[in-house]
C-alpha cells in the first residue's frame, strides 16, 4: 500500500499478524481515533461473495458488540474496507496467549490451572447465554490468557453466521470437527447446551493433551460420538480426580439435556470435582442411561445415587389425615340457654298442682257431707235433725278454716 493508503477502513494501522485460520487472519493494529492498540480481524476474501454470509455476520457482530463482561473480548467495530473489500471485525487486544498456543509449548496442564481457565470460560457462556448469544465455537485458540491469568472468550457470533453457508463449511467447520457437539455434526439446530459440550473438549485436552475423539471428518467424528464414550480422563493420566473426570464427560454427554444446565452447574462441578467430590446426577431423565462398560467409580456412585432417588419419587406419599372432623370433635359442646334454669322454675308448679288436688278433694268431700245431712233430715225428728246440722256446720266451718290456709299458701 501507499504511504497515503496505510489505514486500514481508514483508521486502523495494521502491524503484524496475530494469528491465521481457515477464514480469517487476525493483525494487531493501532486505533488512530481512540489511541489504542486493538485486534483486526480481517475476514477471507472469498467470503464476501455469499451475500447471506454477509448479512448473518453483520446481525451476530451487532449482538457481539453488546456484550460486556470481564471473560468476554468485547468487539469495538465491524464493517466493510472498501479499499480491500474486506469484512473484518475490531475487537479488544489481549497481551498473552490463546490455550492453543499453551497446549503446543506444554502439552498439557495440571488439574488446578486448567479448571481455573475453564471456570472463567463457563463465566463468560453463560453471560452470553443470558443475552441470548450462542458462540459455538468454543475452542482453544478462541479461549485467550491475559498476562494477568485472566482468560476471555473470543469470536462470538461469528460461526453462527457461517453455518449455513456452503462456501465456509470446508474452511471452518472441519477444521473445529473435534469440538463440534453431535447436533452440530449432525447438521442439528444448536443452542448453549453445545457449547458446554465443546467446552468439555476444551477440558479434555487441556487435562490429558490428548482429544476426546480422534476423527479425520465429520461423519467419522458423527459416528464414534453416537456408538461409544471417550476414554475416562483419569485412565488417560492418573494425576487428574476420578471425580473431575466424572464432571468433565458429564459435559462430554451425547444428549444435549443431559449435559450441564448452565454455566455456574458446570463451573460448580469442576471446583468440586478438583476437590474429589462427584458432579451430582443430571436431573433430565436422557443422562440416566450410560453405556455399560464406561461406569467408573464416580458414574457407578451417581447410578446407585439416581436409583435411590427414583425409588423415593415412586414411593407414594402417605395418606393425608383428615383434620375437619377431629376439630369437631375436639369442639366443647354448648349446653342449651335454658338447661340450667329450668328445675328451678319446675319445683313451684309442681307444688301448685299438688294444692289444686287437696283442694278438690275438699269440696268433693263437703258435697258427700251435704249429701248424708239431707238425708239424715228425711230419716229422723226435728230435733235430730238440728243436732246433726250444728255438728256438720262445725265440721264444715274446720274444713274451710283448712281451705282458706291452703289458699293462702298456694298463693303466696
Amino acid at each position: 500500500m501507499a504511504p497515503t493508503d496505510q489505514l486500514f477502513a481508514s483508521r486502523y494501522r495494521l502491524e503484524r499478524r496475530l494469528g491465521v485460520g481457515g477464514m480469517s487472519t487476525v493483525q494487531l493494529a493501532f486505533d488512530t481515533r481512540l489511541e489504542r492498540y486493538v485486534a483486526v480481524k480481517l475476514l477471507a476474501e472469498h467470503l464476501a461473495e455469499d451475500s447471506g454470509f454477509v448479512a448473518r455476520f453483520r446481525r451476530e457482530a451487532l449482538a457481539a458488540a453488546r456484550l460486556v463482561h470481564p471473560n468476554v473480548v468485547q468487539v469495538f467495530d465491524f464493517g466493510l474496507d472498501e479499499t480491500s473489500a474486506r469484512q473484518y471485525i475490531v475487537m479488544e487486544h489481549v497481551e498473552g496467549q490463546s490455550c492453543a498456543e499453551i497446549l503446543r509449548e506444554r502439552g498439557h496442564l495440571e488439574p488446578g490451572e486448567a479448571v481455573n481457565i475453564l471456570t472463567q470460560a463457563c463465566r463468560g457462556l453463560e453471560y452470553a447465554h443470558r443475552n441470548g448469544v450462542v458462540h459455538r465455537d468454543v475452542k482453544p485458540g478462541n479461549l485467550l490468557r491475559s498476562r494477568d491469568g485472566g482468560i476471555k472468550l473470543a469470536d462470538f457470533g461469528i460461526a453462527k453466521a457461517s453455518e449455513q453457508s456452503d462456501i465456509t463449511k470446508v474452511g471452518s467447520v472441519l477444521g473445529t470437527a473435534a469440538y463440534l457437539a453431535p447436533e452440530q455434526a449432525r447438521g442439528e439446530p444448536t443452542g448453549p447446551p453445545a457449547d458446554f459440550y465443546s467446552l468439555g473438549v476444551v477440558a479434555y485436552q487441556l487435562l490429558t493433551g490428548r482429544l476426546p475423539y480422534e476423527a479425520p471428518s465429520l461423519t467419522e467424528l458423527a459416528r464414534q460420538q453416537d456408538s461409544s464414550r471417550p476414554r475416562p480422563l483419569d485412565e488417560v493420566d492418573p494425576g487428574v480426580p476420578a471425580a473431575l473426570s466424572a464432571a468433565v464427560l458429564r459435559a462430554l454427554n451425547r444428549e444435549p439435556a443431559a449435559r450441564y444446565e448452565n454455566g455456574p452447574a458446570m463451573e460448580e462441578a469442576l471446583w468440586e470435582g478438583l476437590r474429589g467430590i462427584a458432579p451430582p446426577p443430571p436431573t433430565s431423565t436422557a443422562t440416566v442411561a450410560l453405556p455399560a462398560g464406561d461406569a467408573t467409580d464416580a458414574t457407578r456412585a451417581l447410578r446407585a445415587r439416581d436409583s435411590r432417588t427414583k425409588a423415593a419419587a415412586a414411593t407414594p406419599p402417605p395418606a393425608r389425615r383428615r383434620l375437619e372432623p377431629l376439630a369437631e370433635e375436639r369442639r366443647p359442646r354448648r349446653p342449651p340457654a335454658r338447661a340450667v334454669a329450668a328445675p328451678a322454675a319446675a319445683a313451684p308448679t309442681t307444688r301448685r298442682g299438688r294444692g289444686l288436688q287437696r283442694f278438690l278433694m275438699l269440696i268433693v268431700i263437703l258435697a258427700i257431707a251435704a249429701a248424708a245431712v239431707a238425708y239424715a233430715a228425711t230419716q229422723a225428728g226435728t230435733k235430730r235433725t238440728i243436732e246433726l246440722r250444728e255438728q256438720v256446720e262445725g265440721n264444715a266451718e274446720k274444713a274451710l278454716d283448712e281451705l282458706r290456709g291452703l289458699i293462702r299458701d298456694n298463693t303466696r
